[in-house]
C-alpha cells in the first residue's frame, strides 16, 4: 500500500477540535517542524498535546500554544532556552501541564503502543508527581501506578521512508518516534527522503510501515534551532 502524501497540510487537514496529538522530537533533535505548521494553518483547537518539551521561541510547539490551539500538554520539560509561550500561557490559565518525568514518559507512550494499561515505576514514588495515584511495595521499594499513554494522531520525522512507511531515523532523532508511532491511532511521518520498497535493507528498518498511515517528503526541513537563532517568529 502505498502511504505517500503530496504536502504536509493535506496530511494533517483532518486533525479536529479535541484531539490529542504525540509530536516527536527532544528539543530540536527530530522535531516535525514542517508537520507542526501545517497544523498551525489548519487551526484546530483543544488539542492535548504529548511531547518531550513544551516549545522553544516563537515557532513549532511554541506557536501552537501563541495560537491558542493546545489545551494541554503532558512532557517532561516545560521550560527551554526559551519558554516564553509556555510560561506565559501557563500564567494566564490558559493552558493545563500534566509534568511527567521523562524515562516515565516514554514508558507510558511505549505502554500505550504494547497495549500495557498499567505499570509500576520507582520514580516519583513520596514526591507531588505520586499524589492521587495508587502505590504498591515490591520487595521493599515504594512503587507508583502510572497509566499508559495513547493519542489519536503522531506527528513524526524520519530520516528515510519507503513508500510502504517503513522508517529509518537519523542518530538522536530517533527519541520518541518510534514509541509515537505505535503509540497513536493515525501516525503521520515527514522524511528527508522517500525511496521505493525494497530499498530500505529490512535489517534497519526501525519501525515497520504497519505503524504509519500518511508519509510526505520534506527533503529541505528547518531546524527548530536554527529557525530560533534567525528570530523567526510563525504565525
Amino acid at each position: 500500500m502505498d502511504k505517500t502524501w503530496d504536502c504536509p497540510a493535506a496530511a494533517v487537514a483532518d486533525i479536529p477540535d479535541g484531539a490529542s496529538v504525540m509530536i516527536g522530537g527532544f528539543g530540536g533533535s527530530g522535531a516535525p517542524i514542517e508537520l507542526i505548521h501545517a497544523l498551525i494553518d489548519r487551526g484546530p483547537r483543544d488539542l492535548t498535546v504529548i511531547n518531550n518539551n513544551a516549545g522553544n521561541g516563537r515557532i513549532g510547539i511554541a506557536a501552537m500554544i501563541d495560537a491558542g490551539m493546545v489545551r494541554k500538554i503532558i512532557c517532561s520539560f516545560p521550560k527551554s532556552k526559551d519558554p516564553r509561550a509556555f510560561t506565559e500561557a501557563y500564567l494566564a490559565g490558559r493552558i493545563e501541564l500534566e509534568l511527567v518525568p521523562q524515562g516515565t514518559l516514554a514508558e507510558r507512550i511505549r505502554a500505550g503502543g504494547a497495549g500495557i494499561p498499567a505499570f509500576y515505576t520507582p520514580t516519583s514514588f513520596g514526591t507531588e508527581l505520586a499524589a492521587g495515584k495508587p502505590t504498591a511495595e515490591f520487595d521493599g521499594r515504594g512503587y507508583v501506578q502510572e497509566r499508559w499513554l495513547k493519542a489519536d494522531y503522531a506527528l513524526v520525522k524520519a530520516e528515510t521512508a519507503d513508500r510502504h512507511g517503513n522508517l529509518v531515523y537519523r542518530k538522536a532523532g530517533r527519541n520518541f518516534g518510534p514509541l509515537m508511532c505505535m503509540a497513536a491511532a493515525a501516525t503521520i511521518v515527514q522524511a528527508s527522503r522517500i525511496v521505493e520498497p525494497g530499498a530500505i535493507d529490512p535489517e534497519h528498518v526501525v519501525t515497520p510501515g504497519l505503524f504509519v498511515d500518511r508519509v510526505i517528503a520534506v527533503p529541505d526541513a528547518r531546524q527548530e534551532e536554527d529557525l530560533n537563532i534567525e528570530g523567526a517568529v510563525y504565525a
